[in-house]
């Protein structure tokens, strides 16, 4: 059964008789989803069927066909998985909360299940749709392995004020996730409502997307290769992930990155199965990764309505990059020489071009990259924005908690300390080239994406 403390109510309204709705929205997936799993048992309760509706925004927040592609073509396992279960999908286009209000009034359901999203926009359809329903809507958090709000009811400073937490209550939740089950009851035929057989080429060509920024070949989508891939990182990388994760030139990362941001992979699963290998340091470090940090970016999305901002930046590092603000530049960047790698930094390039042509960039250099656009920028405000807009753009994760809470860690100081002060930065922690020349084969890096 799910623990209660994963459901959020958006809304007082009752549950009534009518089928039950799950709007799949940040957990793409049949397997692992706690938001499905608790629709059905309501459903089953009920003796109603079971509908899953996934709502596109043919524009979002800058996604391009290469983010579009990845979704969609996860979502067409979605919609085979779900048709095997007797249980009915239905694809819609249009803006969110018209959409899906429009849904409900055609099916008349008696209850309406949604995902937990930290982001402000899922945010306002969550809660625009709930305002106005007349049924109980409720959220399900199934991406944090320990409920969002309930592992902190603020923000929190850092990695170091929420780790005990999530330590204390990891155990209550670090459990398997039911299956879904073939659903009993099933549409009338009464209920005009066409089954999908979800075309992604199709949509594809339909769409008015950004083709410039193509698909990628390097990783397919869907719940089976998420699940595949997890596998094979474990067997043949988690043996020295803690040594070979900072070295761009090794695939040392669990490179699951673009599955969990879809939803497609749930972090439940991984946490399981990682921990499943037993004690150790090579384990620690992912589950650390998995758990604390990533679960740090959703609470910090939650709980500051300006993750996206110089509003995000802590007192002491906003007062310091204040100061600062004048302070002379070496090199000034349009954001068109950002895009295109035209710095004087074969480094800074080289992250760039990674990012460009395969959709990711290591987890260190994206460090380096951002901080390096605060140094080159004209302001703070102006280096988030040229930040954002890359990584939304480029990166098959964009748009992404773990993003916003990177580029906001490595530009406005926020879950890190003040350090010693220097120009531009102030007391923002820096990092240099010739840092990054100690720890790693630098010109071999940048040979391998100057090509």
């Amino acid at each position: 059964m799910i623990d209660e403390r994963r459901i959020h109510h958006l809304n007082q309204a009752p549950v009534t008789i009518g089928p039950v709705v799950y709007w799949m929205s940040r957990e793409q997936r049949v397997s692992d989803n706690w938001g499905l799993y608790h629709a059905q048992q309501i459903a089953i309760e009920q003796k109603v069927p079971l509908l899953v509706v996934f709502t596109l925004a043919d524009a979002f927040l800058g996604a391009t066909v290469r983010h579009f592609g990845f979704m969609l073509r996860g979502l067409e396992q979605v919609a085979v998985d779900l048709d095997n279960l007797d249980i009915h999908f239905s694809f819609l286009r249009g803006e969110p909360k018209r959409s899906i209000q429009k849904f409900i009034e055609h099916v008349n359901p008696g209850c309406l299940v949604c995902d937990f999203d930290p982001l402000r926009i899922k945010r306002q359809w969550f809660d625009g749709v709930a305002a106005e329903a007349k049924i109980k809507v409720v959220e399900v958090d199934g991406h944090n392995i320990v409920p969002c709000r309930i592992a902190s009811p603020k923000r929190e400073f850092g990695a170091y004020t929420l780790r005990p937490k999530l330590k204390r209550l990891l155990p209550e939740f670090l459990t398997p996730v039911p299956k879904i089950a073939r659903h009993s009851f099933v549409l009338s035929s009464s209920t005009a409502l066409e089954r999908n057989r979800l075309d992604a080429n199709s949509l594809l060509s339909q769409l008015q997307l950004d083709k410039r920024v193509g698909e990628v070949s390097w990783v397919l989508p869907g719940e089976t290769v998420a699940n595949a891939a997890l596998a094979e990182f474990i067997e043949h990388r988690l043996k020295g992930y803690t040594v070979n994760r900072n070295n761009p030139l090794l695939e040392g990362q669990s490179g699951l990155s673009p599955w969990l941001h879809f939803g497609q992979l749930s972090p439940q699963r991984v946490a399981l199965a990682v921990a499943a290998q037993g004690d150790g340091q090579d384990v620690d470090a992912l589950l650390e990764e998995l758990i604390v940090r990533r679960e740090l970016s959703d609470n910090f999305c939650l709980n500051c309505q300006h993750y996206d901002s110089i509003g995000a930046a802590p007192d002491w590092a906003r007062k310091t990059l204040e100061k600062h603000r004048q302070d002379p530049r070496n090199y000034f960047y349009t954001l068109n020489e950002f895009e295109q790698a035209e710095t004087d930094d074969q480094l800074w390039n080289s992250a760039q071009l990674q990012m460009m042509h395969t959709g990711k960039m290591h987890g260190y250099l994206r460090m380096y990259w951002a901080k390096k656009i605060l140094e080159w920028s004209a302001s703070p405000e102006e280096a988030i924005s040229t930040a954002i807009c890359l990584n939304d753009r480029y990166s098959l994760d964009g748009r992404d908690p773990n993003g916003y809470a990177g580029i906001a860690w490595s530009i406005c100081g926020v879950h890190d300390r003040a350090w010693g002060e220097r120009p531009i930065f102030g007391m923002i922690r820096f990092m240099s080239y010739d840092g990054c020349k100690r720890k790693f084969d630098l010109a071999g890096y940048c040979r391998q994406w100057q090509k």
